[in-house]
C-alpha cells in the first residue's frame, strides 16, 4: 500500500515530493448523481485532490438517530474513481456557511457556550459521533489503498477559542479511532489565530484570499518546518440575503493563485465548486468586525463565484485557473467534461391545492407545548422551520402596546386572527395598542443559525417574551414545524388541501397558483424530459420549495437570489410534485400579484 507523509519542506507520496493542488467540493451541496461530473471538472481544471467538510447536524438530526453518514464514504469512493486524492475535514465544527457551523441544535441548545471546549457532556457527544463517522474515513486512507491523505483536527479554532485541552482531545480521538494519515489544522494567518488553533506536532495551514507571501511569513513564525499550504484559498465569497451579489474578478483570483504556487506551496481552492444549500441548511453570520452585530443570513445558492458555477459549468475563472495550474500537472490536463443535460423547454406549474399554515401544522407539526415562558426552537426539537407561539392577553384591561423581546429571526403576527406587522428585529412592537382579552399569535421563522464567531450556538425562536405594557404574558402555547416533515410523502398526504385561496371556481377549476396567503401550496410540473433547470417564483415572498420530496431550499423576494437551482436527477419524466411553503404571503409585495411558478432551462 502507499504512504503519504509530511516532510521537512514538502509532502511526500510514496517517497516522492508532491504538491497538493486541491479544490473544495462539499458532497452535501451537490446531488449525489452529479458527484462524478463535478469531480471530473476538478481534474480538468488541473487539480489532483478534493477537500470536503462533514456536517454533523445533517447526519445526526436527533441524538443517536443517524441519517446516511455513509454518504461520505460513497463520495470518497467517487473521488478515488476520478483519480483524486482527498482531504477530509470532519469537524465537529465546520463553519462552511452551514447551519450552526454543522453542530446539532440538540447539542448547542442545552450546552450553549460549552461547545467547542473540554466540557465532558460535549465531548461525549463528539466521541459518539466520530465513533460512528470515522470508519468511513479510516477504511479509505491512502495507506489502505484509498484516496484520503490528510484529516483536519477541528476547524479554524483560533478564530473562536483557546482551549488547548480540547484540541489535544480532538487529536487523540482521531488517532484512537484509527486515523493514521497526517493531521492538519487551518486558521487565519494572524498570530492570535495561529496561536489559538495550532497543535504541537500537527501541520498548520493558513486560510486567506490574497497576500500569500505575507500569510506564509506569518505561518513560518509559528511553524518553522513542514510544507507550506493554503488550507483555504478564498477565490470568491458567499452572499447574504438583502445584499448585493459578491464577485471577484477572474484575473485577480488567478494572480492570487499564481502567487501561492510561486511560493512553493500547496493549495486548497475554496470553493472549486460551491453547489447549493439544499434543505434550508444555509447558515448565517453576525455583522461587524467582531461578528457580534446584526444577523446576516446566507442565501440558498452557494455558487461562491467559484470557477465551476452552481450548475457545474466552467466559468472564465475556471479557464484562468486552468492556465495557472496546467504547468504543475504531470501531463496534459483532461478535456473539460460535457455539461449535464438541461430541461428541454419551460414548464408551468399546474395548481393542485392549498392548505393554510394552521392546517399544515396540525398535520405535520410536533406536539404542542404549554409553558410559562416561550420555549426556544431547540427546546421544541426544531432545527429548521417555523414555530407558532400563542399568547392570551388577560382582560378586561385597557389598550397597551404589545412588545416582543428576543426575537430570532422573523415573525408574522396575528391579533384576534387579524394579520399584524411582520417583525424582523430582536426588539419590536406589534402594531397598534391591544385591549384585553385577546389572542396573539406569532409565527416565528429561523433564518439560519450563526455559523461563525462568538455567537455560535445561540438559540432560535422567541428567546425573550411578549409584554403588554410592562407585563410579561405568561402561559404560552408553542408548536413547531420542522422542514424535514415535508419530505415524507405519506405525512404530506395527511394535509387537507383545498382549492387555492379557498376559492371554489367551478367545473373542477382552481384559481391560479399565486401565493397570496401563507400556507402550503401543491402543484404539478409536467416534465417531458428531465434535465438541470431553474425554478422561477415570480412575486412569491418568502418560504421553501420541494420537488418530489427534495428540498431545494429557501426562496426570498428580498434577493439577491430570485430563483432556485433544480438538479436534473430530482426530476422524472411526467408529473412532478411541487410543494411551496409560503410563510409570508404575496400581499406584502407592495400590491404586486405573484405569478405561477415555472421551470426554465
Amino acid at each position: 500500500m502507499g504512504e503519504f507523509v509530511v516532510g521537512g519542506r514538502e509532502f511526500e507520496r510514496d517517497g516522492r515530493p508532491v504538491r497538493l493542488l486541491s479544490g473544495a467540493l462539499h458532497y452535501f451541496r451537490v446531488h449525489e448523481a452529479q458527484w462524478g461530473h463535478r469531480l471530473a471538472m476538478l481534474r480538468a481544471m488541473g487539480l489532483n485532490c478534493v477537500e470536503t467538510y462533514v456536517p454533523w447536524n445533517l447526519h445526526e438530526p436527533r441524538p443517536g438517530a443517524y441519517r446516511d453518514p455513509e454518504a461520505l464514504g460513497r463520495f470518497l469512493d467517487a473521488a478515488h474513481a476520478a483519480g483524486l486524492l482527498a482531504l477530509v475535514r470532519p469537524g465537529p465544527y465546520i463553519c462552511a456557511e452551514w447551519e450552526n457551523g454543522g453542530l446539532p441544535h440538540w447539542l448547542t441548545g442545552p450546552l450553549g457556550r460549552r461547545v467547542r471546549t473540554r466540557d465532558p457532556e460535549y465531548l461525549r457527544a463528539v466521541d459518539a459521533w466520530f465513533g460512528r463517522l470515522l470508519p468511513q474515513v479510516v477504511a479509505r486512507q491512502y495507506d489502505r489503498g484509498g484516496p484520503v491523505v490528510m484529516v483536519q483536527a477541528e476547524n479554524e479554532y483560533g478564530s473562536y477559542g483557546s482551549d488547548r485541552e480540547y484540541l489535544a482531545h480532538m487529536v487523540d480521538l482521531l488517532r484512537d479511532l484509527g486515523v493514521g494519515v497526517p493531521l492538519f489544522t487551518s486558521d487565519g494567518p494572524e498570530d492570535h489565530m495561529l496561536t489559538g488553533g495550532s497543535v504541537p506536532g500537527v501541520l498548520a495551514t493558513a486560510n486567506f484570499g490574497s497576500g500569500a507571501r505575507g500569510a506564509f511569513a506569518a505561518l513560518r513564525r509559528h511553524q518553522p518546518d513542514g510544507p507550506l499550504m493554503c488550507g483555504e484559498f478564498w477565490c470568491g465569497w458567499f452572499s447574504h440575503w438583502g445584499d448585493a451579489p459578491v464577485a471577484r474578478s477572474p484575473e485577480d483570483a488567478a494572480e492570487a493563485l499564481r502567487e501561492i504556487l510561486e511560493c512553493g506551496a500547496s493549495v486548497n481552492v475554496y470553493m472549486a465548486h460551491g453547489g447549493t444549500n439544499f434543505g434550508g441548511w444555509a447558515g448565517a453570520n453576525r455583522s461587524g468586525e467582531l461578528h457580534d452585530g446584526a444577523l446576516r443570513p446566507t442565501v440558498t445558492s452557494y455558487d461562491y463565484d467559484a470557477p465551476i458555477d452552481e450548475r457545474g459549468r466552467p466559468t472564465e475563472k475556471f479557464r484562468r485557473f486552468r492556465e495557472v495550474l496546467a504547468p504543475y500537472a504531470p501531463g496534459p490536463l483532461p478535456e473539460v467534461p460535457v455539461p449535464p443535460p438541461v430541461l428541454a423547454a419551460p414548464v408551468r406549474a399546474e395548481s393542485g391545492g392549498w392548505a393554510p399554515l394552521a392546517d399544515v401544522l396540525d398535520a405535520l407539526g410536533g406536539p404542542e407545548v404549554t409553558a410559562g415562558v416561550p420555549p426556544a426552537f431547540e427546546e421544541l426539537d426544531v432545527d429548521r422551520g417555523v414555530v407558532r407561539y400563542r399568547f392570551e392577553v388577560p382582560g378586561p384591561r385597557g389598550p397597551f402596546p404589545l412588545r416582543v423581546t428576543g426575537l430570532r429571526d422573523l415573525a408574522v403576527t396575528y391579533v384576534e386572527g387579524v394579520r399584524g406587522p411582520d417583525l424582523a428585529e430582536e426588539e419590536a412592537e406589534i402594531g397598534a395598542a391591544v385591549t384585553g382579552p385577546a389572542t396573539v399569535e406569532l409565527w416565528v421563522e429561523s433564518l439560519g443559525r450563526v455559523n461563525y464567531g462568538p455567537r455560535l450556538g445561540e438559540p432560535k425562536g422567541l428567546t425573550g417574551g411578549v409584554l403588554h405594557e410592562r407585563q410579561y404574558l405568561h402561559g404560552v402555547r408553542a408548536r413547531g414545524l420542522r422542514l424535514d416533515a415535508l419530505e415524507d410523502a405519506a405525512a404530506v398526504g395527511r394535509v387537507p388541501f383545498g382549492d387555492v385561496g379557498g376559492c371554489a371556481c367551478g367545473a373542477g377549476r382552481q384559481r391560479p397558483l399565486t401565493g397570496e396567503q401563507p400556507g402550503l401550496y401543491r402543484a404539478t410540473l409536467p416534465v417531458p424530459s428531465p434535465g438541470d433547470a431553474t425554478l422561477e417564483l415570480p412575486g412569491w415572498k418568502r418560504g421553501f420549495a420541494w420537488i418530489n420530496g427534495f428540498c431545494l431550499g429557501r426562496y426570498w423576494a428580498t434577493g439577491p437570489q430570485h430563483t432556485l437551482f433544480v438538479p436534473g436527477p430530482v426530476l422524472r419524466p411526467g408529473a412532478n410534485e411541487l410543494l411551496l411553503l409560503e410563510l409570508a404571503g404575496a400581499p406584502a409585495l407592495e400590491g404586486k400579484r405573484a405569478g405561477a411558478p415555472r421551470l426554465v432551462p
